[in-house]
């Protein structure tokens, strides 16, 4: 009977057998076909598997064998690894993980919702003294805390590098009007129709949630200068 078996199958079966060992085995002549190349070896059956010397996958395959620093040097010919097969597939650091997208997105509404806020309340002479902001800055710490967690990739530390840009803006927005508010100084806000588009700080942090809100539902990091 003339059985071909497998190329992995064989190799990985492969051993140099002491005599002793072969000669207690059940063993038989077949036919070995590895990587195209066929020729008949003897095969030996020892405990349910199956090993052939490797005197005979040499010659099989015409590779080469050696005695190395009591190693047993084997080469045989397109057993070399796949270049191809054994690289990781080239993946763009610019692009953003789906666990930082999500928090990420999260964190950016929270901080729409704390600047809506804001600018409502200055607009609208609103009174306080700024205790009821205090919820929207520990919510969108919390925020971008979990989206800090989730960045794994380049593209996701260098967009929370932004995404914190606009966390300290909206801080700092926000504790510049409470002081304003302290003093009485917020009516120019309600008085004044452009004032918000006055506001260079008001305007900077809008430009940056514009442009958060476009580039991380897209996956891939892209540098603006209304976030730095």
């Amino acid at each position: 009977m003339r059985t071909k078996l497998s190329s992995r199958r064989s190799v990985l079966s492969l051993l140099l057998l002491p005599s002793m060992a072969m000669a207690q085995a059940n063993h038989k002549a077949q036919t070995l076909s590895i990587n195209g190349r066929t020729g008949d070896v003897m095969v030996y059956q020892i405990d349910g598997k199956t090993y052939v010397d490797l005197e005979s996958l040499v010659r099989i395959t015409h590779g080469s064998m050696s005695y190395q620093d009591h190693q047993i040097v084997l080469s045989l010919p397109g057993s070399e690894p796949d270049s191809h097969s054994s690289t990781a597939p080239e993946t763009n650091s610019a692009n953003l993980s789906q666990g930082f997208m999500r928090a990420s997105a999260q964190t950016l509404t929270v901080l729409k919702d704390w600047t809506n806020t804001l600018a409502y309340g200055i607009q609208n002479g609103v009174p306080g003294d700024g205790s009821r902001l205090v919820v929207f800055h520990d919510r969108a710490a919390d925020a971008l805390r979990l989206a800090k967690i989730d960045a794994t990739s380049h593209g996701d530390e260098d967009a929370l590098r932004l995404l914190t840009n606009q966390f300290n803006s909206v801080s700092a927005w926000s504790d510049k009007l409470v002081a304003e508010r302290k003093r009485m100084d917020t009516a120019k806000y309600s008085i004044t129709p452009n004032a918000l588009k006055n506001d260079e700080t008001y305007q900077k942090i809008t430009a940056c949630t514009k442009f958060l809100g476009d580039m991380l539902p897209g996956g891939v990091f892209h540098d603006n200068y209304a976030c730095r």
